[in-house]
């Protein structure tokens, strides 16, 4: 029989820890079963959930108790849909006190029935023809207010200075100043002339965005148009709706799956999702060939041991493709020597101020990044690459840079 582990963790789980788990298995699954006749019992043992693992521990103040758990479902209880799977594991069990889902353990055979990433680590590495080296992105900044020229305009720049990437900001959308259509299609054009240019390939993320029902043929759209890759706001909309995005064969573009309204989920120590679970396996299980989260290092940072675990779970070996983790938010070219240390070489290094604010602006911004990058993976000092380009000097006086010991 088929079952899905759920690893839990419990803070002031009461007197009797192995009594809390035993409830919480029986509730979530079968309801009540010492009031049940034995043959009533016989027959729904199957449906049973059952206690795995029950670990104490100390919490963070000297006087809270903790208590890991993993509790079993049978998944016949259940449909093999996320929605189904999250409100049995944790529908009004996550109402019930100071309970956290740290991690779930899928079966093979549910496992076959959610997508992954379409083009994963190495789906876009081809497309982009870059295999040895972190990548590199950007996003527009100021966007708001402005018309489709100024979008051009910032697109072009970003690109001449050498980034793999572009996105679109995740509160951009359609406003009828830059049309989402429209943003595609002159999109294309402005990096088909880069292109020319430099010789370098950029992609270009747009936000797809509007009311549930009608995502879907906005993306076939988007597809049809020729878009690089498509930015979701995953958590507003739900890990459902992405992937129903993911699975269509009709919409083959990747999916860039944006964390905001996440921290509603995750933020709590005591409450809610591990920042691993919903940002990393569960990102990954539901189709998003990237995941964008707070670094440990910038202006919005996550702890840094959370932000090695949505990694891990982004690119450790499974079923499905590796999905690009991307750290962001306060990045500058300062940061990578320790980007790179504790992401290596299968993450996407993710900038805005950190490229359109540096002195030369976004094209010196850019050319920056990959300086600083390429020095890294020479094992070159990065002050003699300061003094080799111009631009890297300008940005290190400007942020100062991180030492990665």
């Amino acid at each position: 029989m088929s079952e899905l582990l759920a690893t839990y963790l419990l803070t002031e789980p009461g007197a009797d820890t192995e009594k809390k788990a035993e409830q919480i298995a029986t509730g979530l699954t079968v309801g009540s079963w010492t009031d049940l006749p034995l043959v009533k019992q016989e027959q729904m043992q199957k449906h049973k959930g059952r206690v795995i693992k029950v670990e104490e521990r100390e919490g963070t103040a000297a006087s809270e108790k903790q208590a890991v758990i993993t509790i079993a479902y049978p998944e016949i209880n259940f449909s093999q849909d996320i929605p189904a799977l999250l409100t049995t594991v944790f529908g009004k069990l996550s109402l019930d006190g100071k309970i956290k889902l740290i991690d779930l353990h899928f079966s093979k055979a549910f496992k076959r029935a959610l997508p992954g990433p379409k083009f994963g680590v190495y789906g876009i590495r081809k497309l982009l023809g870059e295999f040895e080296r972190p990548l590199l992105m950007s996003i527009f900044k100021g966007v708001i207010g402005r018309d489709l020229s100024d979008i051009k305009e910032q697109l072009r720049q970003q690109a001449l200075g050498g980034v793999d990437l572009i996105k679109d900001d995740e509160i951009f959308f359609e406003t009828g100043l830059a049309p989402f259509e429209t943003r595609i299609a002159e999109g294309k054009q402005i990096l088909k002339e880069t292109y020319e240019q430099t010789g370098h390939k950029t992609l270009y993320a747009v936000n797809l965005t509007g009311r549930t029902a009608d995502l879907k043929d906005k993306a076939r759209r988007a597809a049809e148009l020729g878009a690089d890759a498509l930015l979701f706001n995953v958590f507003a909309y739900g890990l459902d709706v992405m992937q129903g995005l993911a699975e269509d064969p009709e919409i083959p573009v990747p999916i860039m799956a944006h964390p905001a309204v996440s921290g509603a989920f995750t933020s709590s120590p005591f409450y809610g999702f591990s920042h691993a679970l919903l940002l990393g396996k569960l990102n990954r299980y539901c189709g998003a060939d990237f995941s964008l989260f707070p670094s440990p290092y910038g202006s919005v940072a996550l702890p840094r041991a959370d932000a090695l675990a949505i990694h891990e779970e982004c690119v450790r070996e499974d079923a499905f493709n590796q999905t690009f983790a991307v750290p962001s938010a306060g990045i500058h070219p300062g940061m990578v020597p320790l980007l790179m240390r504790d992401f290596g070489i299968d993450h996407i290094i993710n900038a805005g101020g950190g490229v359109h604010g540096h002195p030369n602006g976004a094209q010196g911004g850019g050319r920056a990044f990959r300086a600083i990058i390429d020095a890294v993976l020479e094992a070159q000092p990065i002050d003699e690459k300061a003094e080799q380009c111009k631009d890297l000097k300008l940005a290190l006086d400007k942020w100062g840079k991180v030492e990665a010991v």
